[in-house]
């Protein structure tokens, strides 16, 4: 029976497995993470108050708990197992760790306390293990015209009774007053999802201006247009969207207090949230994943940072049927876990636990360290 590793448990790489098992019962996969837990992104990136999104997480435990594929968590590649050894132990070996570093905007001042990337914002208010709560103060600009920036306002703008029915871990800010949210082209090329601004609209406690927005045809401009005025009666809150606005510096000498623009423009502050995009080191791949014999590349990691979770599936079904393709018939290697993996029913423990502890108003209540999840994935081993 072939063997397949898949590096990293996201979306990407549970999508490839999913192809993968499909295409060629006959192969034995096994998925590595570096948490006890699986899911990646989708567990730790996507909004806490969107478990629409999140719910894709059903089809892939089904992938775990009906299709014989295997869960090895808590292995980091480079430290607990080598490239080499995987390619040497598999007869494939699929990188789909995705990109988890937030771009930089290259500006002075970016490095002031109170400046936070959108990943590590997401991921601390997701319950990221060991993961700092940012610091959140009264008047937040957000740097960035996609839907990472439109989640982020919308987190900082709902009122607690708004995230009923999510599993946040970390309060957004309860203490915001004024969200900026500002990016350099104009209302029209904004990447704005029309659908997620129309969600804007229903925010109780926050009163919503959108300048610029006059002129522009399509769907996001007459999003904008229907959320300018939106004023709910005693909202605390005030989100304004500003467009055409490049960041020159980001203005403080000990912590933020403001951001100025290219035009001169000063838009006072004390936290700024940049949401531009994702870095990180992508695969030198061909244009169907190859990075080498025997070595692929998916999601993400192949193609960027860009593409949504229904979209990194068309990418990972493409990359799952050419290492299909060449997988051997007949037996092949014997692939393997190291000793410190920890399997799929350490994630259903912890899954149950949290879940039995979920506090009124939330689908779980999270375990946000290591040693928590180790301890509960490692239950019961001997």
């Amino acid at each position: 029976m072939p063997s397949v590793a898949i590096i990293g448990s996201g979306p990407s790489g549970c999508y490839a497995a999913q192809a993968l098992a499909k295409a060629r019962p006959d192969v034995s996969i096994t998925i590595f993470d570096a948490l006890p837990v699986p899911y990646g992104l989708i567990r730790y990136g996507v909004a806490p108050d969107h478990q629409g999104t999140k719910a894709v997480i059903r089809q892939f435990e089904r992938l775990f708990e009906r299709q014989g594929v295997r869960f090895a968590g808590n292995v980091t590649l480079g430290r607990d197992v080598t490239l080499e050894a995987l390619r040497d132990g598999f007869d494939a070996v699929v990188l789909a760790t995705g990109l988890h570093d937030d771009l930089r905007l290259g500006i002075a001042g970016e490095d002031l306390p109170g400046v936070h990337g959108s990943g590590a914002v997401t991921r601390a208010w997701n319950g990221w293990p060991g993961a700092e709560a940012p610091a959140i103060g009264r008047r937040v600009v957000v740097i960035g015209n996609g839907n990472v920036a439109v989640d982020l306002v919308r987190l900082l703008a709902k009122t607690p009774e708004e995230m009923e029915g999510s599993d946040l871990v970390l309060p957004p800010g309860t203490g915001v007053q004024e969200i900026t949210i500002t990016g350099r082209s104009p209302a029209e090329a904004a990447k704005f999802d029309p659908v997620m601004l129309r969600e804007l609209g229903k925010l109780t406690d926050c009163a919503i201006s959108v300048q610029d927005v006059s002129s522009g045809e399509g769907k996001t401009v007459e999003a904008l247009q229907a959320l300018d005025g939106h004023a709910p009666e005693g909202a605390r809150k005030r989100l304004t969207f500003r467009f055409g606005m490049t960041p020159a510096r980001i203005l403080g000498q000990t912590a933020v207090e403001g951001v100025e623009f290219t035009d001169g423009t000063v838009i006072p502050a004390d936290t700024v949230v940049t949401a531009i995009g994702f870095d990180g080191a992508r695969a030198a791949c061909d244009a169907e994943g190859v990075v080498a014999p025997g070595l692929y590349a998916t999601g993400w990691c192949r193609r960027g940072p860009r593409g949504t979770i229904p979209e990194n599936r068309a990418d990972a079904m493409a990359v799952a049927a050419r290492i299909a393709a060449d997988l051997p018939e007949g037996p092949g290697k014997p692939g393997f876990a190291p000793d410190c993996a920890t399997g799929y029913d350490g994630w259903q423990r912890i899954d149950a636990a949290e879940r039995t502890a979920a506090p009124e108003g939330r689908v779980r209540a999270k375990i946000t360290t290591l040693a928590g999840l180790l301890a509960l994935a490692k239950d019961g081993e001997t």
